[in-house]
């Protein structure tokens, strides 16, 4: 019991490489139809848990009554510490804040707080540039037109 305890201690004491990424995205708001949406998302992260702030700004659509959405979200991840096959999975969670708005109609807008989850894959494609997917379900609080929203997207994923 003794060994075990010691070998835990020397695992927590000892110091591990933390890494950051940086990801800029582009892809699709599914919710009420797919609409456009671009973000950018920055990291950093230990062997297995990560953490990251991301914002995403989704296209305004007046036809489809999609609103403009935008969020900003704080996520925690927990991932494959090493690629397989040159693939890193990840699950993430987290919250932030969100604003949904009309540029039609300015007094029809909804600022709020927001969770999410999903996961993804970061691919490596050359030294430190990886293809990243991710996919992520919002819940959106308050009275927003639309409480749940899906969203996918590909974006080149830099890791420093």
């Amino acid at each position: 019991m003794r060994q075990i305890g010691f070998a835990l201690a020397l695992l927590l004491l000892t110091a591990t490489t933390a890494s950051a990424d940086f990801t800029a995205f582009l892809g699709v708001n599914g919710t009420p139809e797919r609409r456009a949406v671009k973000g950018l998302a920055i990291g950093t992260g230990l062997l297995v848990v990560g953490f990251e702030a991301e914002y995403a700004d989704t296209s305004e659509d007046l036809v489809l009554a999609g609103p403009r959405l935008r969020t900003l979200m704080f996520n925690g991840l927990v991932q494959t510490p090493i690629p397989i096959a040159g693939i890193q999975f990840y699950g993430t969670i987290g919250g932030g804040v969100y604003r949904e708005s009309f540029s039609t109609v300015p007094e029809i807008s909804e600022t709020n707080f927001g969770t999410n989850i999903g996961g993804g894959a970061k691919i490596s494609l050359v030294g430190p540039i990886r293809l990243r997917l991710d996919y992520r379900v919002f819940n959106l609080k308050g009275t927003p037109r639309y409480a749940t929203v899906q969203r996918f997207y590909a974006g080149i994923n830099l890791k420093f």
